[in-house]
């Protein structure tokens, strides 16, 4: 009888912003003073979202946003849960200079994110020091408290670059190493020094970029190992992908032996690429935000969002399968995509993903399912 080859299931989203609305519509909220051009209140978030889609009953619940993505990851039983975690975790009150937005959630909110089992938090993006070191710092130490593993950021650069790491026991581990790019609106000033905490800043796309990313994997990996790139890139809206970050990805790739990169920042997702059996995710858009009830740009329906579940085969990294699951964010809450808006997500991941080699079907159970030469 022939042996089946071992398999590890991954769940990615983009961007998590549980911060500023969603943190207010929880039990334990911040102080709701921002600092932006237009809006000085959080709770006016939780106010839009109420006149687009009908009354909040608050408190919610801790595991409330997620709604219907519970019952989704537990179908589904991925071995490691991985999100780009968009906000500061602090109840620091100095917001950093000369930005305009500034997202946090209190600390005491945060067991939101446990209630969905994460694993890993990216935290290479540009919201994670808004509220200062000092809330880089908090928010370090609470997803610590909170057993949930972080990487991208860190108190000094060593910690920034380090990998968080998910054993799966004989299937190896999983690496995930979290990289910021200055095209994301992260401020050079937030880059991590030898002596200083912020992010791991990615300054350049170029070849040795890639070479020195190579070598801070080969520090870290040992054989068997998964290696996930998690990079936030690019700008919010548009589904072009720069030539730069292909050939970047691809790069990180062919010289530092990455399995899965896995891309975020634009608010949408973008098309995604199978290169030499290695996922390529150039951006993954919205999981859970506060945007619910703010106009523009509505032909890239932001409020749809992907729940992406890649099958790999252990140790190889080969990628063997990819579902995504389609969602609609409604009074701050996931919801399973209705069929004519999933319809309408594997269309357009199809249009995007097609130059890639990539497309994407819509299956009889609501979710996708992509198909690559």
């Amino acid at each position: 009888m022939g042996t089946e080859t071992a398999t590890v299931t991954l769940f990615l989203s983009g961007d998590v912003m549980t911060g500023r609305g969603i943190d207010q519509a929880l039990p334990w909220p911040c102080e709701p003073t921002l600092h932006e051009p237009w809006i000085r209140d959080a709770r006016d978030y939780v106010a839009l979202a109420e006149i687009a889609n009908g009354p909040i009953e608050r408190p919610l619940g801790v595991e409330t946003p997620w709604g219907e993505a519970l019952a989704e990851l537990a179908a589904l039983a991925p071995d490691a849960r991985i999100v780009n975690l968009e906000t500061s975790l602090t109840r620091a009150d100095e917001p950093w200079p000369d930005k305009g937005i500034h997202y946090r959630m209190s600390p005491d909110n945060a067991e939101t994110l446990r209630a969905a089992g994460l694993d890993v938090c990216v935290l290479a993006n540009n919201h994670v020091v808004d509220w200062g070191r000092a809330g880089l710092e908090e928010t370090l130490a609470t997803l610590e408290a909170l057993g949930i593993g972080h990487c991208g950021a860190g108190r000094d650069l060593a910690e920034a670059q380090r990998p968080a790491v998910v054993d799966l026991g004989v299937r190896g581990r999983v690496l995930v190493f979290g990289l910021g790019h200055p095209s994301s609106g992260i401020p050079s000033g937030w880059a991590a020094g030898q002596r200083r905490s912020g992010v791991a800043y990615l300054p350049e796309l170029k070849d040795d970029a890639a070479r020195a990313f190579g070598d801070l994997v080969a520090r870290h990996r040992r054989p068997g190992d998964l290696v996930v790139a998690s990079i936030h890139w690019g700008g919010n809206w548009g589904y072009e992908v720069p030539a730069e970050q292909q050939a970047f990805a691809r790069r990180l790739v062919d010289e530092a032996g990455v399995d899965l990169v896995h891309g975020h920042s634009s608010h949408h997702p973008k098309g995604l690429e199978v290169y030499r059996d290695r996922l390529i995710l150039y951006g993954t858009g919205d999981l859970l935000t506060d945007y619910e009830g703010i106009g523009g740009h509505e032909r890239y329906r932001g409020e749809l969002g992907l729940m992406v579940f890649p099958t790999l085969e252990a140790r190889t990294g080969r990628l063997t399968r990819l579902r995504l699951t389609p969602t609609r964010l409604r009074r701050l809450r996931l919801e399973r995509a209705e069929p004519r808006d999933a319809a309408w997500l594997a269309e357009t991941l199809s249009t995007h993903s097609r130059p890639f080699g990539v497309s994407v079907a819509l299956r009889d159970d609501g979710r996708l399912e992509a198909a690559w030469d």
